[in-house]
């Protein structure tokens, strides 16, 4: 196979005939349509969260599933324009009813790869109502926590980061004609410390935070190989899972009432 395996190119013989042969999983990247400062365009985390899966799966021949490019950008509030957002309950229904067909497509197990911070809320309770519907395995990744060196790296410059310099690093490796070098300004995080959570309005000058200053295209290089190094394994290993098998219990005499502890 040459290129990413991309579900949404493939006839309906096709993606039966994929399931058939044994594939078992596919993917779900998630992004984000959203204001990233003055210098990247608003479709930033959709961008890198297909680049990710398109190299990850060409490596492994693992089926993408189309990005779902706006999700919960609440946070952004309509400060600034070009922020396009779902409420959290929205995308945890989407994300639930996508899954629910990807089962009636035939495949087995259903991994979403997340690139938007304002998104692992809503995701992981979508997972956790997807697995207790059962007929389906799912799992979660935020490609900015794949490995402890990766999460290092895209919080040196603030932990509420956003448009930083990892960011702006990987859009000048992937997409460089997209960044507006002239139009950087950095901003520190404002959070550390803070018992209560704020919008980005209230933390932010200008929509971002980070030193965006700091990015260069041989960082967003090397940051991307490492991403995806980690997402491909990640497919493998999805793909070859099972289950824990755990001994077969007896509940035979097994009374609730009497068994209860007295209060």
């Amino acid at each position: 196979m040459t290129g990413p395996r991309r579900l949404a190119e493939m006839s309906w013989p096709d993606i039966a005939e994929l399931v058939t042969a044994g594939e078992s999983l596919c993917v779900l990247p998630v992004g984000a349509t959203e204001q990233h400062g003055r210098h990247l365009p608003i479709g930033t985390d959709t961008f890198l969260v297909e680049a990710f899966c398109d190299e990850a799966s060409e490596r492994t021949g693992v089926p993408l599933l189309p990005p779902l490019a706006v999700s919960s950008s609440h946070a952004h509030t309509t400060n600034w324009p070009g922020t396009y957002s779902l409420r959290p309950r929205q995308v945890i229904d989407v994300v639930t009813e996508l899954a629910r067909w990807v089962r009636a497509s035939g495949f087995e197990k259903l991994l979403i790869v997340n690139a938007h911070g304002g998104n692992p809320a809503p995701l992981t309770v979508a997972v956790d109502e997807i697995r207790c519907a059962g007929g389906l395995e799912v799992g979660l990744q935020h490609w900015f926590r794949l490995t402890p060196a990766v999460e290092a790296a895209v919080e040196a410059d603030g932990r509420d980061w956003h448009a930083n310099a990892a960011e702006t690093s990987l859009m000048l490796h992937l997409r460089p004609d997209l960044v507006q070098r002239d139009q950087i300004r950095d901003d520190p995080d404002r959070t550390e410390g803070l018992v209560f959570s704020y919008t980005v309005a209230r933390t932010s000058v200008d929509g971002l935070t980070g030193a965006p200053s700091l990015a260069s295209a041989e960082e967003g290089e090397r940051l991307f190989e490492e991403v995806v190094d980690a997402l491909a394994a990640s497919f493998v290993a999805g793909r070859r899972e099972r289950p824990p098998q755990l001994p077969q219990a007896s509940h035979e005499g097994f009374d609730p009432v009497q068994e209860r502890t007295p209060r």
